[in-house]
Parts: structure tokens; C-alpha cells; sequence
């Protein structure tokens, strides 16, 4: 769990790519990671090649959709992590009978998007000026969607 957290305060200190920021509460974060790991309907996968924590991904499931929130370390990026996080999220989120994934991303995280595209997610919404940062700016997110079931479509607006 600690190197989680040491990951988690690395990441979040380059201030570009997850909605943490530097400095974490790390209490707070260890709880959270605690629930998802004793839950059910949460899971947390961790890469750790040789027993370091190089990134990880968090899914939560609620009515059947499971949001998620991934990341990983500056050096490790490019080297496929991200994609074999993302397949065991998917596994993951199937096996729990989940209808949808879904996820929210900054608009400027062009090698993020482009993994959830090659895995099928789409764009369904553009959240601007959604997210205030502690220095002030306020980012806009994309928020991204993958069904893996289709069916009924009734309130369905497009």
C-alpha cells in the first residue's frame, strides 16, 4: 500500500495527468484504497514488475457501470502498463456482470485517450471548466464510456 501512495504522490506532483494533486493526503488515499480493496463492487489492480508498484488502476461498480481511474509512473509510461492494467480492469468489470466502464480524462492526455479508443471506449461528453485546481484554473474533462452489453435503449437520447 505505501508504494502505492509513493507512486500516487509522484504522479500527482507533475500536476498534468490525474485529478490528485500534490501534496496528497495520504491517510485519506489509504483508506480509499483500503474500502476498494475489501469491497466487492471495488477492486484495485497493481503492476509491480520485481515488486515495485509501477502503476495501477482502480474500479468502482455501482448500478452496473464501473468507473475507473488508472495511472502509472513517469518512467513506465509507453511500455505497455497501462494497457495490461486497462485488460485486467475490463476482465474485471465483465466478470462482474457490469453493463458499462466509464471514465473522465484532461482533454490534454492525448496518449490516455488514445489507449481507451484502441479498447473501444468513446467520447460522450465534454466537461468544460469542470475541475478547479488548487492554483485556480478551472480544466475541462472528457468523460469516456465502453458498453460491454448492449441492449434496451429506452432513454436513450441520440
Amino acid at each position: 500500500m505505501e508504494q502505492m501512495l509513493d507512486l500516487l504522490e509522484v504522479v500527482a506532483a507533475e500536476g498534468l495527468w490525474i485529478g490528485s494533486e500534490a501534496p496528497i493526503d495520504r491517510a485519506v488515499k489509504r483508506e480509499g484504497f483500503q474500502q476498494a480493496i475489501d469491497s466487492d463492487d471495488d477492486e484495485v489492480f497493481i503492476a509491480a514488475p520485481g515488486g515495485v508498484v509501477v502503476g495501477f488502476i482502480s474500479l468502482w461498480k455501482r448500478h452496473g457501470v464501473v468507473d475507473l481511474g488508472m495511472l502509472v509512473g513517469p518512467e513506465w509510461r509507453g511500455q505497455g502498463v497501462g494497457r495490461r492494467l486497462l485488460e485486467e480492469g475490463i476482465g474485471w468489470a465483465k466478470q462482474r456482470g457490469a453493463h458499462k466502464m466509464a471514465l473522465q480524462v484532461w482533454p490534454h492526455n492525448a496518449a490516455a485517450i488514445a489507449l481507451y479508443h484502441r479498447y473501444g471506449f468513446h467520447r460522450e461528453g465534454h466537461l468544460r471548466r469542470h475541475w478547479r485546481r488548487r492554483n485556480g484554473e478551472l480544466w475541462d474533462s472528457l468523460l469516456m464510456g465502453l458498453q460491454l452489453e448492449e441492449g434496451d435503449r429506452r432513454g436513450h437520447l441520440g
